[in-house]
């Protein structure tokens, strides 16, 4: 198995309203990641994934487009340090 790494994502633009966090959800289980998507109060969809870098990458490429109906602008990444602390991929609400 490849090393897992683990990448924070901040994606914005038309990113709220259009099922953004349910697609991400949908694209993470099929490439079996695991962590969280949620809406910010300042309208950026935030991601944290952890799993093989060639399916993070994935991720990352389509967080560029989104799903249909969204106008992405922007994905900032920031890699971190893998915890191995999530068991599946969920959507979180605000804090």
């Amino acid at each position: 198995m490849k090393e897992p790494v683990r990448v924070h994502l901040y994606i914005s633009g038309l990113v709220q309203g259009v099922f953004f966090r349910a697609h991400t959800q949908e694209i993470t289980s099929g490439l079996g990641l695991t962590g969280w998507v949620r809406n910010l109060f300042d309208d950026r969809v935030e991601i944290i994934a952890e799993g093989p870098k060639d399916k993070i990458e994935k991720l990352i490429q389509w967080c560029n487009k989104g799903p249909d109906g969204a106008m992405v602008e922007d994905v900032v990444v920031e890699w971190q340090d893998v915890t191995g602390e999530f068991k599946s991929f969920e959507i979180r609400y605000r804090f």
